[in-house]
C-alpha cells in the first residue's frame, strides 16, 4: 500500500482559503495550503512521521513555530523547519494575512532506510531525529517555489516533483552540516541486500531473528554478514531490529487506542514490561508517557 501520512492537528484562527492541493511520489506526499490567520490563532500538530515545512515568500513572518506550547511567541520567525516524526508542534499567529505553506511528509522507515545505505543506520536515525529550524533560504525557497507551480500546474513527470522533493530535501539537511562531515559508506551490504534484510525483519517483528536466519536470506555466512551489517548500519542487526521495534510501537500508540499488552505483543516484545525497558533505554520515556505527550 502506497504511503499516506497521518498527521493530528487542532487550530483556532486559521481557516483554508481554496481547495488543498497535493501530490503523491514514493515515499513522500507534498500538500500546498493557502490559508488566512488571525492574531492570536494558532495550532497544535503532531504526526507519527518525519515532514518539512516551508513557508512561501514571506509567509513565515506572520506564525511563530515551537516545540513546547509556552514557548511560541518568544521564538524568531523561520520560513523553512524539519519537524521529526511524534514531535509535537505548537504554532501561533502575530500578525493577521494570508500565508501560503509547502508541506512535505516522508515515510519515515523508508526515508531512514535511504540515508542509512549511505551513511550508515545509526546515522541516519540520529540525524532525523533533530529538529531543524531555518530563517531565509534563496536557494530552498526557489525550489519550492518551482513544486508548488508544479502542483497548481497540468502536471510534468513524476520525476520532476521527484527530484525537487530530493533536492528540498538535501539542502535543508546540509544546512545544518548535519551531512558535512558524513562520509558514503564503502563496503558492506548493497542496497538491494539491505531491501531484502529490511523487509524480512519487518515483516518478523513478532519474534526475534538470529543472524544466522538474517544472513541466510542473502546467502551469507553468519559471521560475514555480521561484519558487514555493522560496517553498513553502524550497529548490530539485533540492535537494528530493537530500532525497528520501537518505531512501529510508536506508531501503533499514535494511529489506534490499542492496550500496551497488545502492542508489545505484536511488535516482539516478549511482554509490556520487556518493551517498557527497551523503549526507556532508546527514547528516555515509558510508552504511556510517550502517547500521553504527543497524542493526548
Amino acid at each position: 500500500m502506497s504511503f499516506r501520512p497521518n498527521m493530528t492537528a487542532f487550530t483556532d484562527g486559521i481557516r483554508a482559503l481554496g481547495a488543498l492541493r497535493w501530490r503523491a511520489w514514493e515515499g513522500v506526499v507534498a500538500d500546498l495550503w493557502h490559508a488566512e490567520g488571525t492574531l492570536g490563532g494558532g495550532g497544535h500538530y503532531v504526526s507519527p512521521d518525519p515532514r518539512i515545512v516551508i513557508f512561501l515568500k514571506d509567509g513565515g513572518k506572520s506564525i511563530r513555530l515551537s516545540d513546547t506550547p509556552n514557548d511560541v511567541a518568544s521564538r524568531p520567525a523561520g520560513q523553512i523547519s524539519y519537524i521529526p516524526a511524534g514531535m509535537p508542534l505548537w504554532s501561533q499567529i502575530i500578525e493577521t494575512g494570508e500565508f501560503r505553506h509547502l508541506d512535505l511528509h516522508f515515510d519515515g522507515v523508508a526515508l531512514t532506510q535511504k540515508l542509512g545505505e549511505r551513511y550508515g543506520m545509526a546515522w541516519a536515525v540520529a540525524a532525523l531525529a533533530k529538529p531543524i529550524m531555518l530563517g531565509q533560504s534563496p536557494e530552498i525557497d526557489r525550489i519550492a517555489h518551482l513544486l508548488a507551480d508544479e502542483m497548481q500546474g497540468d502536471g510534468q513527470h513524476d520525476l520532476f516533483g521527484e527530484g525537487l522533493v530530493q533536492a528540498i530535501l538535501g539542502r535543508v539537511l546540509s544546512a545544518t552540516d548535519c551531512t558535512a562531515n558524513a562520509e558514503p559508506l564503502r563496503g558492506g551490504l548493497t542496497p538491494h541486500q539491505m531491501r531484502r534484510v529490511t523487509d524480512f525483519m519487518q515483516a518478523s517483528l513478532h519474534r526475534r531473528v538470529p543472524v544466522s536466519e538474517l544472513a541466510a536470506q542473502i546467502g551469507l555466512s553468519e559471521s560475514w554478514f555480521a561484519r558487514a551489517f555493522k560496517q553498513t548500519n553502524g550497529e548490530t542487526p539485533h540492535a537494528w531490529q530493537q530500532q525497528l521495534r520501537i518505531s512501529a510501537a510508536k506508531a501503533m500508540l499514535g494511529r489506534d487506542g490499542s492496550a500496551l499488552v497488545e502492542i508489545a505483543a505484536a511488535t516482539g516484545f516478549a511482554d509490556q514490561a520487556h518493551m517498557t525497558r527497551a523503549f526507556r533505554l532508546v527514547t528516555g520515556t515509558t510508552p504511556a508517557a510517550w502517547r500521553r505527550g504527543h497524542y493526548c
